[in-house]
């Protein structure tokens, strides 16, 4: 092992022993109260309320994520706090959360405001258009911002900045391999004129045009927020024509890198006969969205089906006691499946918990510190994280979910895998 590598171990094992330490006297304080009457005082450090600010949007095209992810995030505060009361550790944690409506702008004077009562500790934002409007102040005024969900790679930088999801480098392979495997050989893309849409659909070309496929040099580039998509949906139906009619239908697909506004935009695009001909592919950003299941809009829900309309999204560690218990409570809300995300942020609030009882202080600094050795030695509800070099979490295998009918109803089902290691598909 090189000195380097001897010195990452170390470090690793010194923050982990440091927070075994503290758990320890904790333990052992409540012991002394059980047998003695005698409340043994905390480890000096913090007291009172600690307060973590969630960025998180409320309202907006990411709205639904939102909620997912605030449940996730409160149940773990839940957690935490029983387990600091039960130890004796002299403080507890709240989450301040503030609706970004999934504005760059809005996320921004979030972020100002929060900073300004002296709250620098932050969970979120959900996009990458947000993370990149924000990072130049987290990182000038030192506020520690971790996000659940964004993955533009562009924004990978070793800073006040991690990001417990991989870059969308790791997506675009996942949906390249999966958009030629299903046989297509010519894509028409169409994405959202944002951070975020620009780097997975850049990241998507470069691996399909690698494994010999073509990529249209006409596309559908909007921009956000909207509710209209009449005169997208129009230029769509243009070029996928022209397409088809080059190469035939089954070897045309769309690519639609959207969020939530993916309803409106096919309740628009299933006007046009030729664009349910052919098959549609989406993102991290549409899967799961309730829009494409609203028994109030059946024929969007019945165009996601015609078209095979498939999404990947990044794969937590399903099957654990933690990931259960996330999937249970966010379901039990609101009576549908939790996004990746949702995990990841649950993660997140007990990896600052961990944090905060390795330093004893609130100061980013110290906390980013110790921070990836202290992600690294959890087991969380979205499994096991490490970073790379950037702060990014390492990639992991991709899940695939479309919306199937049955008996009538709509509903959203994982139906396969894209494995990292072999870049295949496995179909469940």
């Amino acid at each position: 092992m090189t000195k380097k590598g001897i010195k990452g171990v170390t470090s690793t094992v010194a923050v982990v022993i440091a927070i075994i330490a503290l758990i320890i006297g904790l333990v052992v304080g409540m012991v002394v109260q059980s047998y003695t009457g005698i409340i043994a005082p905390p480890p000096a450090g913090l007291t009172g309320e600690v307060k973590i600010g969630a960025i998180l949007t409320m309202t907006g095209d990411l709205a639904t994520y939102g909620e997912n992810e605030k449940a996730a995030a409160e149940l773990a505060i839940e957690e935490v706090n029983a387990f600091l009361n039960e130890s004796g550790a002299g403080w507890t944690m709240k989450l301040v959360v503030e609706d970004t409506q999934c504005l760059p702008d809005v996320c921004l004077d979030k972020v100002e405001s929060l900073h300004a009562r002296g709250i620098d500790l932050l969970v979120g934002p959900l996009s990458s258009g947000e993370l990149s409007n924000i990072m130049t102040y987290c990182n000038t005024e030192k506020i520690l911002t971790i996000s659940q969900s964004s993955t533009a790679p562009a924004l990978g930088a070793p800073d006040f900045i991690f990001r417990y999801c991989p870059n969308d480098m790791w997506q675009g392979r996942a949906v390249a391999r999966l958009m030629w495997e299903s046989g297509v050989r010519y894509v028409v893309p169409t994405w959202r004129a944002d951070a975020w849409g620009d780097g997975l659909e850049g990241q998507g070309k470069l691996r399909f045009e690698a494994l010999g496929g073509n990529f249209s040099t006409s596309y559908v580039r909007y921009s956000v927020p909207r509710e209209d998509f009449s005169v997208e949906a129009s230029t769509l139906n243009t070029i996928v024509t022209t397409a088809v009619n080059t190469y035939g239908a089954n070897k045309v697909a769309v690519w639609a890198i959207s969020f939530e506004e993916i309803k409106a935009y096919m309740d628009e695009a299933r006007k046009y006969p030729v664009l349910r001909q052919v098959r549609w592919f989406g993102s991290d950003g549409t899967v799961n969205t309730p829009g494409l299941i609203d028994p109030a809009a059946p024929d969007v829900s019945a165009f996601a089906v015609a078209t095979e309309f498939i999404n990947p999204i990044f794969s937590p560690l399903p099957g654990t006691w933690k990931y259960d218990k996330v999937r249970d409570h966010v379901k039990s809300e609101f009576g549908r499946e939790p996004d990746s995300y949702a995990y990841n942020i649950y993660d997140m609030v007990w990896a600052y918990a961990y944090a905060l009882l390795a330093t004893q202080k609130y100061d980013p600094v110290a906390v980013r510190a110790v921070f990836p050795d202290v992600v690294k030695s959890m087991l969380g509800a979205a499994g096991w994280v490490d970073f790379d070099e950037n702060g990014d979490r390492k990639p992991t295998d991709y899940e695939l979910w479309v919306v199937q009918v049955e008996a009538g109803v709509y509903d959203w089902a994982r139906i396969g895998m894209w494995n990292l290691a072999t870049d295949t598909i496995t179909w469940l």
